[in-house]
């Protein structure tokens, strides 16, 4: 019955491999239990916050996950967003003074446009407007930024003062750890391991605790060896009592707040619109046009996560690139999303056991699937001066500006313009310039 519903025989995948998949894609997003809390708890002061946002982070990913993986069928796991739950807590609420329960009506009703506009299939249409090079490099972009953020949490990539960023030391535990998980995971792919992936992340993680590694985030941000299960393997969650149905929807609706709900609405438009088709694309079910089947049940439910991780009392639940590892242990059907929505579940009560993780042991993951997201580039075509820059800028800014919509809109801005004004317009899809004007309107406003 499994394998009729999400057709894995189909896939050319078996229900182990789904399974072996999705914990893997897991253990790679799960720091979200711990990094999502620690940074909406600046803002949202309530009693016994973190372990109320614990919660409400994991019932937001469990809840995203089984929507995207029975209703979608795809392996693309969803959880609250890095860099979107900043901007929440920084920018929005500290920043400008709005209250929380406002800033969460407004990641609600922009979750609400993202429904109506997959509905109405404008989400899709769009993605058929962007060219198939561009397609690739997104994928290609979200691959450097995956290594990126890999080689920053090993240590390897550091902040400098003089060049923004520079090799970091090889006497830290966290290069060392990583360092030796990169080469296990490494030797493994070559060696064609099922399970390299996973394995890497174990063996990483075994070598740190063993070794008493510095690697574990302690007291005032310092990194400290493993500290054993002090809360025991088992802790029982605490009511989101304060939290749950905190949302003010009437303030957000306020014109004082639009700016915020855009902003929420055009990042995540973008990020989760580039994240879903790369992750198509790596997992090989685009069709020979480059178009997602289900495209238009897949947008709706990234848009009812963020309207239900809202309600919860996070910020915007949105695919996670980290999905790809998954991908690259095999994983290709919605069984796979669902597999991360139950270790979500259990994370509830298990959480210390997902805190034993640390990000130094999936650094490899990272950088070893950015490295294979880049095979796309290949099928580009170099001789085609627009493609070329067009895809060399969508590439290097995901990393460089650390935002994946700041790539997507970079690649489709400098096609267009170049396409237009070589004479050469006729080729393009006329929503592409719609689209183009309406990001290079946003970065304008921006800028003002």
């Amino acid at each position: 019955m499994i394998d009729r519903y999400f057709g894995i025989a189909a896939a050319g995948s078996t229900v182990p491999r789904e399974v072996r998949a999705g914990l893997t894609t897991f253990l790679t997003m799960s720091y979200v239990l711990l990094v999502n809390p620690a940074v909406l708890g600046n803002a949202i002061v309530i009693p016994d916050g973190f372990a109320k946002l614990l919660l409400v982070t994991a019932l937001a990913a469990a809840i995203g996950s089984l929507l995207m993986g029975i209703v979608a069928r795809y392996p693309f796991a969803q959880a609250p967003g890095m860099g979107l739950n900043a901007y929440f807590a920084f920018t929005v609420v500290l920043g400008q003074k709005i209250p929380w329960q406002t800033a969460l009506g407004a990641v609600a009703i922009s979750g609400c446009i993202f429904i109506l506009l997959s509905v109405l299939g404008v989400r899709q249409a769009i993605v058929r407007a962007v060219p198939h090079h561009l397609k690739y490099s997104v994928t290609a972009g979200i691959g450097m930024f995956l290594a990126f953020i890999g080689l920053k949490n090993a240590g390897l990539v550091i902040t400098s003062p003089a060049t923004f960023v520079t090799l970091g030391s090889f006497a830290s535990s966290a290069a060392l750890i990583a360092i030796v998980g990169l080469i296990l995971t490494a030797v493994l792919f070559v060696r064609r391991v099922p399970g390299a992936i996973l394995i890497g992340i174990i063996g990483s993680t075994l070598v740190a605790i063993v070794s008493r590694a510095a690697v574990y985030a302690g007291p005032q941000h310092a990194l400290v060896p493993f500290g054993g299960f002090p809360h025991g393997l088992v802790a029982l969650p605490i009511a989101p009592t304060g939290l749950v149905l905190a949302l003010d929807l009437h303030a957000a609706l306020g014109l004082g707040v639009a700016a915020v709900v855009f902003t929420f609405f055009f990042v995540d438009f973008f990020d989760a619109t580039g994240t879903l088709v790369a992750l198509a694309n790596k997992a090989g079910v685009l069709d020979a046009d480059g178009n997602m089947p289900r495209a238009r049940r897949t947008f709706a439910m990234d848009g009812l996560a963020a309207v239900i991780g809202a309600c919860l009392g996070t910020s915007t639940t949105t695919a996670y690139v980290e999905s790809a590892s998954g991908i690259e242990e095999g994983g290709r059907t919605g069984l796979v999303a669902v597999t991360v929505g139950l270790l979500f579940i259990l994370s509830i009560v298990l959480w210390p056991l997902a805190a034993a993780i640390p990000a130094a042991a999936t650094a490899p993951a990272l950088i070893v699937v950015g490295a294979l997201m880049l095979d796309g580039l290949r099928t580009i075509d170099w001789d085609d001066y627009a493609v070329l820059i067009s895809s060399f800028l969508c590439v290097v800014m995901m990393p460089l500006t650390f935002s994946i919509a700041n790539g997507v809109s970079f690649g489709v801005i400098s096609y267009a313009t170049i396409m237009l004004l070589s004479g050469r317009g006729r080729t393009v899809d006329p929503l592409l310039y719609l689209v183009a004007a309406a990001l290079i309107v946003r970065y304008v406003w921006l800028a003002g």
